[in-house]
């Protein structure tokens, strides 16, 4: 008995969606296959042109017919450099060698990894789940968020949120772990920066696909985050210190 259109087109979906999967974690210990430059690239145009960084994933979909990446090497970049930056901070801060290892490996697998893993899986089931525009017509094919491209997107976002807090705080660390309100409000505006940030760039990851509508609900948490900033500042409470009484 033949399949139902719809039926077909979910197996397919789901054989294409595990192929990609099988293929992506492969190149993972393929450094040969890693495509360093267009990583490099992608990372300075998020910090200077997102919108374009986000236009090359039409070519994605039109060169392979999926809107993720098939290449690794970005994530393997942002765990190389958090690794690097996590080292720093245990030169400076740290007491111990075995602390130090512990540190770095939870800012990898924990704070990058486990987090955006969690984070891109909440936004993938809110966007198919939720976002996702009806067809108007019968014979149209019906699309949804790959949770690659979830994935990708908390990866795209995390990139600046790095540059801010794990290398400028770093450098400006005597200044916003020095006791006092001003401290306390330098850094505070350099988090809700980098979180703003963060949801901006989520909202462009999933406002570039055209299937899916009402994105704009990803800047809701920048928004409750500004009310939230004038109580933050006049409480005196230090984000950097928080954070980094955490590992220290």
């Amino acid at each position: 008995m033949q399949l139902p259109m719809s039926h077909q087109a979910t197996s397919a979906k789901r054989v294409h969606m595990r192929n990609h999967m099988a293929t992506y974690l492969r190149r993972v210990f393929k450094p040969r296959q890693w495509d360093l430059e267009y990583t490099f690239w992608l990372m300075l145009q998020l910090c200077i042109s997102p919108k374009t960084a986000y236009r090359h994933t039409a070519y994605h979909k039109q060169t392979k017919n999926q809107w993720a990446r098939d290449d690794p090497a970005f994530v393997i970049v942002c765990c190389v450099l958090v690794a690097a930056a996590s080292l720093a901070y245990c030169v400076t801060f740290g007491d111990s060698f075995w602390r130090s290892v512990i540190v770095v490996l939870s800012a990898i697998f924990i704070d990058f990894l486990v987090l955006g893993i969690s984070v891109a899986t909440i936004c993938w089931w809110i966007t198919n789940r939720f976002l996702r525009k009806r067809s108007l017509h019968h014979h149209q094919v019906e699309q949804s968020v790959e949770w690659l491209y979830a994935f990708d997107v908390h990866c795209n976002s995390f990139f600046p949120f790095f540059l801010l807090i794990y290398v400028l705080q770093f450098i400006l660390s005597p200044v916003l772990l020095w006791p006092g309100s001003l401290s306390s409000a330098l850094s505070s505006a350099l988090f809700a920066t980098a979180l703003g940030l963060y949801n901006y760039l989520t909202f462009l990851g999933y406002s570039a696909l055209p299937f899916l509508d009402r994105t704009e609900v990803f800047l809701w948490p920048f928004g409750l985050m500004l009310l939230l900033l004038p109580f933050t500042v006049l409480s005196g409470f230090n984000p950097s210190r928080f954070n980094l009484s955490i590992y220290f």
